[in-house]
């Protein structure tokens, strides 16, 4: 089902509030040599609940930086509540997730660049499960 103009607008405020957060967060536990950016966030019709994909460099820290994000999730919830409190009547739900499509393309691309081609040979890719 395609997204309303209301939720992209809800759903582009909170990546912006979200980015602006959880880099505050970072910076306070000085948390120096990671870069987390939201990719993506997605809002549920009736605006009760927000997927919010988040992109880790470097990629092998991703799930646990994502897991931390995901215990801190309250106060994280908290905080943007402040900022879009005259915009919004209920702050949604959050729900953090990976988001590994950078690094799948650059992998992609690697390997079609390099010795290992997936058109010849296409079980050296993992299969990707649709979210």
């Amino acid at each position: 089902m395609e997204e309303s103009n209301r939720q992209k607008k809800i759903a582009g405020v909170l990546q912006e509030d979200l980015s602006a957060v959880i880099q505050d967060v970072m910076r306070k536990n000085a948390v120096s040599n990671l870069i987390v950016s939201v990719t993506k966030v997605t809002v549920t019709p009736d605006l009760g609940y927000a997927k919010v994909y988040l992109s880790v460099f470097p990629a092998d820290k991703a799930a646990t930086v994502v897991q931390e994000i995901v215990e801190m999730g309250h106060e994280i919830r908290y905080e943007v509540a402040s900022r879009v409190r005259h915009q919004f009547r209920r702050m949604p739900e959050l729900q953090f997730f990976n988001d590994d499509s950078l690094e799948y393309m650059d992998q992609i691309d690697q390997e079609l660049k390099g010795k290992n081609n997936p058109i010849e040979n296409p079980d050296i890719l993992p299969r990707r499960k649709k979210s």
